[in-house]
């Protein structure tokens, strides 16, 4: 018995890249998610390459380098709006990052992950300092509540301490800080260890 082959689909030509569409496909990204300016530039630039992807090498080239154009352009156009602003995106999203339990030093890491300056990474985590309190025992608190670290852990937590401390450890927390947190016996001794230092920083 012989089968026969499926004729092979041809593929649509891509639409090629404009401003219009460009715009259009940053507002759709946009709504949907919170974005750096890097988020977005690689987002454009990737739907610039697939639309150049069935042109011979020549045409392509000139292609992605009228689309990266357009992108940048597009860029500056949301920045001036106050649309696309990665002083605003990182200091939302370092608080969010730290409610969840996110260390200054894993905040950091990923704000540059994804293309935030240097200089916005330290003003972002500025703004988390000034809540008050120790922030990264605020944060090792919730990181260890979410994973039902230590005084979070049901049963008995001394046996699991070792492998606590090397979770506090891999999510950026210093030694100290990890300790203090599971240095508590229960629930009830983290709320009185928050309480106590923000008593101190008074």
């Amino acid at each position: 018995m012989t089968f026969r082959k499926a004729p092979a689909t041809k593929r649509m030509p891509s639409r090629p890249i404009t401003a219009t569409s460009l715009e259009n496909v940053a507002t759709h990204y946009l709504e949907r998610f919170a974005a750096s300016t890097a988020d977005l530039r690689r987002v454009l630039l990737r739907r610039v390459r697939r639309a150049a992807e069935d042109d011979d090498r020549t045409v392509a080239e000139a292609r992605r380098s009228d689309g990266a154009a357009l992108v940048e352009a597009l860029i500056a156009k949301l920045q001036s709006a106050g649309i696309l602003d990665d002083r605003r995106y990182a200091e939302i999203k370092a608080a969010s990052l730290h409610r969840r339990g996110g260390s200054r030093r894993a905040v950091a890491a990923r704000l540059a992950q994804h293309g935030v300056e240097r200089e916005l990474i330290t003003h972002a985590i500025g703004a988390i300092d000034e809540d008050g309190g120790d922030t990264d025992l605020i944060a090792a608190v919730a990181f260890a509540r979410r994973r039902r670290l230590g005084p979070y852990r049901a049963g008995d937590a001394a046996p699991a301490r070792p492998k606590d401390m090397a979770a506090l450890a891999r999510a950026g927390f210093d030694q100290n800080t990890a300790r203090r947190v599971l240095d508590c016996r229960d629930p009830a001794a983290v709320e009185l260890l928050l309480r106590c230092q923000d008593d101190d920083t008074v």
